[in-house]
């Protein structure tokens, strides 16, 4: 039974009646440009194979009822304002996009994607009940109606759910096209699909969850965000995207985060020239100098991605680095698929040997976006 059935059948054992359809959206995994999505920067994520769906039926009384299991279930009224906990990435959709003649839902929820792991479960949900709401209320899908999806969906997650992310996950999880990575651009919202089949050339996008508990609204996210914009006003230019050099800027600390924003970005424009000529295996430098950037100049990594990370170099691995928002969740490998296993057990060694969670694998393979399913 794949996840749709799954959430298909779920939602007749909860609500007793068939849903109107079902939906899903990827999981994501950047393979490089962190943190600059908010700074006008470029990104090159793929989608994953692994998908949150959505079974949901309309109803007319202002009424959202959300289960998902594992999670608390949420009954509540659309015409509040605020919603807390986990239904608030549905509730949050709905709010921004406002569809004609939408006045609540029964949904139901399941999902291969990973929760804290760093791989965008959230962007998932918005995703899927996005493209759920939108074909029910007539809303166009084609590229434009997508991009306006994926801007209610960081709308969404920013203003309503609390969690200050720049858009990329949201974008991929809409745009994503199977066999290509997609790169974005944030100062003038163009994207290009490139084509990447790591499997082609006899390699692996191994993601290594640390099992170490990810989340976006901690603040943690939003600090590093701010120094950011701090640093730009310093710089006197509209993004980050516009600066050579961090030297003007005085304060030591400042001066690391524009250094790791302004040289991440430099390394997306190599990383998408390498894909271009199908040169994938030249990416594992680049993802060894990201991840260097993101732990000393930006500070988000931590013990359990460092421990991988190192593991997997150490053990051959082409190339490595966190992804994600940092402070915990998942790491990627680019590797021969010859050492795929050698690498699981040296990261899974290396984390025993430090008394850290056990890791848990998966393989990236590119995929596509949010659709019914």
């Amino acid at each position: 039974m794949n996840i749709g059935e799954v959430a298909r059948s779920s939602f007749v054992a909860e609500f007793g009646s068939e849903p109107e359809g079902c939906w899903c959206a990827p999981g994501r995994v950047n393979l490089i440009g962190e943190h600059v999505d908010y700074a006008g920067g470029l990104c090159l994520p793929i989608a994953l194979p692994q998908v949150t769906a959505v079974a949901l039926r309309r109803r007319a009384d202002h009424r959202l009822r959300v289960r998902s299991a594992g999670f608390e279930a949420a009954d509540l009224d659309l015409r509040d304002r605020r919603v807390d906990g986990w239904a608030a990435y549905v509730a949050g959709v709905i709010w921004a996009l406002e569809p004609p003649g939408f006045t609540g839902a029964d949904v139901v929820v399941a999902s291969e994607v990973p929760v804290g792991a760093g791989l965008s479960s959230s962007a998932a949900l918005e995703t899927a009940v996005a493209v759920a709401i939108a074909e029910l209320s007539g809303l166009p899908l084609d590229d434009d109606g997508r991009e306006r999806l994926a801007v209610a969906c960081v709308r969404a997650e920013n203003d309503y759910a609390g969690a200050p992310t720049g858009g990329l996950d949201q974008r991929i999880a809409l745009h994503g096209r199977a066999g290509h990575a997609l790169l974005l651009d944030f100062a003038d919202h163009s994207s290009e699909h490139i084509p990447f089949d790591a499997g082609a050339q006899g390699l692996t996008v191994l993601v290594v969850d640390t099992g170490t508990g990810h989340r976006l609204a901690d603040g943690q996210y939003g600090h590093r965000r701010s120094e950011v914009e701090e640093a730009t006003q310093l710089l006197g230019v509209g993004t980050l995207r516009e600066a050579t050099s961090a030297g003007a800027i005085g304060d030591p600390t400042l001066r690391r985060r524009a250094r790791h924003v302004i040289g991440e970005i430099a390394r997306v424009r190599e990383a998408a020239e390498f894909l271009r000529a199908g040169r994938i295996r030249d990416l594992g430098p680049l993802l060894d100098a990201s991840h260097r950037s993101l732990r000393d100049d930006f500070e988000v990594s931590c013990l359990e991605l460092d421990t991988a990370v190192d593991a997997a170099v150490a053990a051959g691995g082409l190339g490595a680095r966190m992804v994600g928002g940092g402070f915990g969740g998942s790491a990627i490998v680019l590797c021969e698929d010859s050492r795929v296993d050698r690498v699981r057990q040296a990261v899974a060694a290396a984390a025993a040997r430090r008394d850290l969670p056990a890791p848990a694998f998966l393989c990236a393979t590119a995929s596509g976006g949010a659709r019914r399913c």
